[in-house]
């Protein structure tokens, strides 16, 4: 829990960001208008039967949609926004996103980086990703800066400042000289870790029970790290056994809430499996009876391709890029193998250490490495919303659902590309971006 002055510090900052420096977002999110709204558009996806429909039209009403379909009501005094030769679709969701990271050094942003600072980042990082058409999101993982995820979800849904839609899970969990401890620094300077040490069940459950305290909506638990592939054979050690998983699975349920963990392969995989975590992230490696467990019990693997080439495109030396294009190969060829298998699959980017507001990227790649448009949107949309826990509410252009709508250029089922070129946005019926035609 962060001191008074901390906090003092924050606030004072940010208010003197937004007054001095950023008008614009200075200004609270958009309201939805009071009058009904007809988004009009030469095409619309119905992404349960995967279908375009020509024309395709959406009737909102205050937040939420009324009638969607090729013609729809067009109350008096409703305002139409003809969106010309564009493809309606609901609105995109990453499920593995880092607002608190930038690219550059992950371990040195909190080294350098006041959580001030490193909040009103977030903030910006989480208008780049709603531009850019991710209506919803889940935040893996403050990387040390505790539970400031909370005040950044907490004032987008007061409308105070544009972002998407958050599940959050404050700081993640780690042991100690684990994946994210800071393992290469000179020990008596003592740097954070930029997670929070459990070392064992009994602190798992009262690490858990503090980050619901402070507003975490679900746990991120680091399971696997490091990783090293020589000779093609993959291998990463596990970091909590699967009984030490498993009551950090039992305790979250206690409070109607998930796990998810970041693990990319097994023995570590397997134990996730077992305990019934709600989704395995990376995921480079699984046994045939992790992938069975997961299919039966409809745990979801979110690959993160766009991540590792950027790492791949950025590395610090031809050495580094050889490694990382190797791995991600090697995560194809598995990938394909866990889709052939029926692994549920969501979608998540991993962004944050690469540019905010670029991970449509991920799409173009899940197509690249074997699943075909309709079946990485049905896995962005479909299982997304199930993943976040608002199924029901986004994720598809029905009646009752949540006015979370995007329009991209051409039909996105033939060029999966368009999703990196939104040109609308509709956010619980208020628009935050339009294009000019």
């Amino acid at each position: 829990m962060k001191s008074k002055s901390v906090i003092c510090a924050l606030l004072s900052v940010a208010i003197l960001f937004f007054v001095l420096v950023s008008p614009v977002l200075a200004q609270s999110a958009p309201p939805a208008p009071k009058h009904p709204t007809v988004l009009h558009a030469a095409r619309l996806l119905d992404i349960e039967s995967g279908k375009i429909i020509a024309p395709g039209e959406v009737l909102v009403q205050d937040e939420r949609i009324v009638e969607a379909g090729s013609s729809v009501k067009h109350p008096q005094g409703a305002e139409v926004l003809d969106l010309g030769d564009t493809t309606l679709l609901p609105g995109l969701i990453d499920v593995h996103v880092h607002l608190f990271l930038h690219p550059g050094a992950e371990d040195l942003q909190t080294v350098q980086e006041s959580i001030p600072e490193r909040t009103i980042s977030a903030m910006l990082a989480a208008r780049d990703d709603l531009m850019s058409g991710f209506t919803a999101e889940r935040d893996m993982g403050t990387e040390g800066a505790g539970s400031a995820d909370t005040a950044i979800r907490n004032a987008i849904d007061r409308g105070a400042i544009p972002g998407p839609r958050l599940r959050i899970s404050g700081n993640a969990i780690d042991i100690l000289g684990g994946h994210e401890d800071a393992i290469h620094y000179n020990p008596d300077q003592h740097v954070l870790s930029n997670a929070t040490y459990a070392n064992n069940a009994a602190e798992l459950v009262a690490v858990i029970r503090q980050q619901f305290k402070e507003g975490a909506d679900f746990i991120k638990v680091y399971e696997t790290g490091p990783d090293s592939l020589r000779d093609g054979h993959f291998s990463t050690p596990f970091q909590y056994t699967e009984a030490e998983l498993r009551a950090a699975v039992e305790e979250a349920a206690r409070s109607a809430k998930r796990v998810a963990v970041h693990a990319t392969g097994e023995p570590g995989t397997l134990y996730a499996a077992r305990a019934g975590v709600v989704s395995i992230d990376h995921a480079y490696q699984l046994s045939e009876e992790t992938t069975r467990l997961m299919r039966e019990k409809q745990i979801f693997a979110v690959p993160t391709f766009a991540i590792a080439e950027y790492f791949a495109d950025h590395a610090a030396s031809p050495a580094q890029a050889e490694r990382e294009h190797r791995m991600q190969e090697f995560h194809a060829q598995e990938f394909r193998k866990q889709l052939a298998a029926g692994v549920p699959m969501a979608v998540g980017s991993d962004v944050g250490p690469f540019p905010h507001g670029t991970q449509a990227r991920e799409f173009n790649l899940m197509v690249k490495y074997g699943m075909t448009p309709l079946a990485v949107l049905q896995a962005d949309l479909l299982n997304g919303a199930r993943l976040l826990g608002w199924q029901d509410q986004i994720g598809a252009l029905k009646p009752g659902y949540l006015a979370d709508i995007i329009a991209v250029p051409r039909n996105p089922l033939s060029d999966i590309s368009a999703l990196q070129k939104v040109s609308f946005v509709m956010k619980g019926g208020s628009v935050y971006r339009k294009d000019q035609q």
